[in-house]
């Protein structure tokens, strides 16, 4: 593996999505949300992904410059139209406005269809949290999770984040998929060559199997059996059939060469805190909270409880330092990218770069 500065990276992914034709401001937003998948250790998600955005906006399946409608319909309701732009740029439009109605309303729900693959939701989350919000973000995602007792996908793996601020720069960040792992992981484990463990997914034949390649045709397993897919269908029903997007197995993958727009679909639920107790009678509440959480007696060989986010966090602070390391198939897979679209790549770390 190679480490790279991370500064140095995210301007690389902003200069690519520019020699695309996305503008300066949505460049900017999409490496950003890209790059911090990354610092916090979530690289399923991050920079290894920037090779089939580059693909997908040079074919247009994936528009660089959408026109993003925000309709107001109720007094804290939005509906988003993302024009089929980068999921990243489309929801961070989405929790802007939705982010400014809030503070209005105290509560706000948006739904939003016609957008692609976001990355992290917890990113989403974050940006509501620098704001004193609470934030719900849900999505959909190309079908991965067969109904319980099928062996073929129908759902997404429909991640669900929450966000909660604790006047510190460490939120309280829960993020997770409803599958046994995001499938992200296993995309990156067949990009690397890699086994996935045991208990991930099943091939088409509804066997377990230890192969991404085998897994990726075939499907990965809920989280939690039948509870898992319950919270599959109801993010489908919030993200797919509420918004008016794709659900299901009308949900494009990107990595289908032979698919057309992917109508991903996106919700969010925002809070203000301040409608419901001053934010300082929150922070305190909350760090009293988290320190009660943290003083639990802790099992055998356990140093420390940690609570949700607080390992991304220290992840995001030893990476800013340290670098990002690259696998040598995602290294290859830039570099290629870079010398297709004339864009300068990043020195590495260890060999002559940023120390």
């Amino acid at each position: 593996m190679t480490s790279f500065d991370a500064a140095e990276l995210q301007l690389f992914c902003r200069q690519v999505f520019e020699r695309l034709n996305v503008d300066f401001d949505s460049a900017s937003i999409a490496a950003d949300a890209i790059i911090r998948a990354n610092l916090e250790g979530i690289d399923s998600h991050g920079i290894s992904r920037l090779a089939i955005y580059a693909k997908r906006l040079q074919e247009k399946r994936i528009n660089p410059n959408p026109h993003i409608k925000v309709v107001k319909r109720g007094a804290g309701v939005l509906l988003v139209d993302g024009d089929n732009g980068l999921g990243q740029v489309v929801a961070a439009r989405a929790v802007e406005e939705g982010m400014v109605l809030v503070k209005e309303t105290g509560v706000a729900a948006i739904a939003v269809k016609g957008s692609n693959h976001f990355g992290t939701a917890s990113y989403f989350c974050q940006l509501a949290s620098s704001r004193h919000l609470i934030a719900i973000a849900f999505t959909n995602s190309p079908p991965g999770i067969p109904p319980w007792g099928g062996v073929k996908p129908f759902f997404g793996t429909n991640p669900i984040a929450f966000g909660f601020p604790t006047g510190t720069d460490r939120p309280v960040m829960v993020d997770l998929s409803t599958s046994v792992v995001a499938r992200g992981k296993i995309i990156l484990a067949a990009k690397q060559g890699e086994a996935i463990p045991a208990g991930w997914a099943i091939d088409e034949r509804g066997e377990m199997t230890e192969d991404p390649q085998d897994a990726l045709r075939g499907a990965v397993l809920p989280v939690g059996g039948p509870k898992g897919y319950a919270l599959a269908l109801a993010i489908e029903l919030l993200t797919g059939v509420l918004s008016g997007a794709a659900y299901g197995p009308h949900v494009n993958a990107i990595y289908d060469d032979d698919a057309s727009a992917a109508n991903v679909g996106h919700f969010f639920i925002l809070l203000d805190i301040e409608k419901f107790m001053p934010v300082q009678r929150y922070t305190q509440l909350m760090q009293t909270f988290l320190e009660e959480v943290k003083s639990v007696p802790r099992a055998a060989g356990v140093e420390e409880i940690l609570y949700p986010g607080e390992r991304r966090a220290r992840e995001y602070e030893a990476r800013l330092t340290e670098g990002i390391r690259l696998s040598t198939e995602v290294d290859q897979e830039l570099r290629q990218l870079a010398a297709d679209l004339d864009v300068a790549f990043p020195s590495e770390i260890n060999k002559g770069g940023k120390i």
